[in-house]
């Protein structure tokens, strides 16, 4: 059995992390320093249990319609923090002063109505798609992550470390690593819950022999295995232990985030300290808020408050922390959660499973301000009605792929498995050109539904900003795609669309444009 095989089939494999520990040691010193300390790293931060969009990112320009649909948890108008730049229509929760300061200072991009055709409410599907790139009907066993370092470092884990690559080429931090970062069964990274484990896999732990047979053998072989893991124990601690001064804003003890915080901390240690690992994974929990997302008789305190806070004071340190340390040009950021939560909320103080929400990008290189438009709160949304998908989640990761780690678009459709848009959300780098502000780009759009409401058909208008595909879609209020009238390449222009609905069950439908990175949804209603 070879070892690459073997690997993928047994149980070291698939728990993913191994704990390590190291000494310090010249020639790994000797090895950092080789490390390409120009490389661009990548930090995901997964917001495990599908996070209150509509309370994160608050479109106040549909606050009349929210207060009728979420009165028992909606954050006050007036308490909420406003965004220069988006014409008083938006906000955030009053307890992401973080973000608000990375938005301040030219750090943070916010992607509307992020989501995927066909939403899944299943934690588990859903999750899987996010981490894996599918589409809603599609079962994949490798992460869209997995696959990018594949292609990177092929034939991993044979013959890793060694000299050119001996760091790990993904850290996950407080946690097993997920499918994001697997590729056929293979863990492409190493995971830790701290850089000083007592634990030293290459000293004298195994002192039993093992037996002349073939289970003796396995044995053995997971123990080499085991043993050649630890080497990334090595690096890892001699990159921890050089001496950084970090950022005293860390939330610590019992603060908000406090977990969330150590894991960023650690990330921007290794960073500090030159291990040259391009993907970094952490994740915090608890955005599951059936119940008792505020208090009671207080929207401005309970759970979710305490997550967001959490989330906003640990990104805002570690961005402060990267700053400090001189290395901040190399990173970028991105949140995701597997889902956001309905419109309406429930009888208990909480919100359901839904379906599109906001994702944030921080750092030094990312294009600044909110790409999409708030998302729009009809009349007729009840409790069913989910906000609908403005941006595919596929389209961000392709343009982190192209914009970020410089492939071709072919590299990328390679990695994604098809095409999807290029969105401007990195800075032009020396691989790629782009624009430096998104302000304005989805107002280049137009899109109306007349009539509305309406009984068998509708008039699409809508307009083509720039050269290339357009896609028309329409989707029902669960974001259900029932309908794609339009897939083409077009030329500029406004176009007219008769929409034929006499099939379709009577309530609330969104339309969706897409033109390149740009994009508007439109409602409409038919009635009997």
């Amino acid at each position: 059995m070879d070892r690459r095989k073997f690997l993928r089939t047994s149980a070291l494999a698939s728990v993913g992390g191994l704990t390590i520990r190291g000494w310090a040691d010249p020639v790994l010193s000797n090895m950092l320093k080789s490390a390409d300390n120009s490389d661009r790293i990548l930090v995901i931060v997964q917001l495990f249990g599908g996070n209150d969009g509509l309370n994160t990112v608050i479109p106040l320009d549909q606050y009349g319609q929210l207060a009728s649909l979420r009165s028992n948890i909606l954050i006050p108008e007036n308490q909420t923090l406003d965004l220069p730049g988006t014409n008083g229509a938006t906000a955030l929760h009053p307890r992401l002063t973080g973000l608000r300061n990375l938005w301040d200072n030219g750090k943070l991009g916010i992607v509307q109505n992020v989501g995927y055709p066909d939403p899944s409410l299943s934690h588990f599907r859903s999750t899987d798609i996010w981490e894996t790139g599918s589409s809603g009907n599609q079962l994949l066993h490798t992460g869209w992550l997995g696959r990018y370092l594949n292609g990177v470092y092929p034939n991993y884990p044979d013959a890793y470390p060694n000299a050119d690559v001996p760091y790990p080429i993904a850290v996950r931090v407080n946690g097993a690593i997920g499918l994001g970062l697997q590729h056929h069964g293979v863990s492409m990274g190493v995971s830790i819950n701290n850089t000083e484990d007592a634990l030293n896999l290459a000293g004298n732990i195994y002192t039993d022999p093992v037996q002349a047979n073939c289970s003796g053998d396995k044995l053995a072989y997971v123990r080499s295995i085991q043993r050649q893991t630890d080497l990334y124990g090595d690096v890892i601690q001699a990159a921890a232990a050089t001496a950084c001064v970090h950022s005293t804003l860390y939330p610590t003890g019992s603060a908000p985030g406090a977990d969330l915080a150590n894991a960023l901390k650690i990330v921007a240690s290794l960073i500090c300290g030159g291990l040259g690992t391009r993907i970094y994974w952490v994740s915090t929990t608890g955005f599951d808020t059936h119940s008792n997302q505020v208090t009671n008789g207080n929207v401005l305190n309970g759970a979710h408050a305490d997550l967001l806070q959490g989330v906003s004071d640990s990104i805002n340190a570690f961005q402060d922390d990267l700053q400090q340390l001189g290395v901040s040009d190399r990173v970028l950021g991105m949140t995701f959660s597997e889902f956001g939560r309905r419109i309406s909320s429930n009888n208990s103080r909480g919100t359901d499973h839904g379906a599109a929400a906001p994702l944030f990008l921080f750092g030094d290189p990312v294009v600044p301000g909110m790409l999409g438009g708030n998302p729009q709160i009809a009349p007729g949304t009840d409790n069913q009605t989910n906000v609908p998908m403005g941006y595919d989640f596929r389209s961000v990761y392709s343009s982190v792929l192209q914009q970020w780690f410089c492939l071709s678009q072919a590299e990328a459709e390679t990695v994604l498995l098809g095409d999807h848009a290029t969105l401007p959300i990195v800075t032009p780098q020396d691989c790629t050109s782009g624009v430096a502000s998104v302000s304005g780009l989805s107002s280049n759009l137009f899109l109306q539904a007349a009539p509305s409401p309406f009984t068998e058909r509708t008039v699409i208008t809508y307009s083509c900003a720039t050269a290339g595909n357009v896609k028309l879609q329409v989707m029902n209020a669960m974001g259900q795609m029932v309908a794609q009238p339009v897939n083409a390449t077009m030329a500029p222009g406004t176009y007219k669309l008769d929409l034929d609905m006499g099939a379709m069950p009577t309530g609330m439908y969104f339309c969706r444009l897409q033109n390149g990175a740009l994009q508007q949804v439109q409602s409409m209603m038919k009635v009997r």
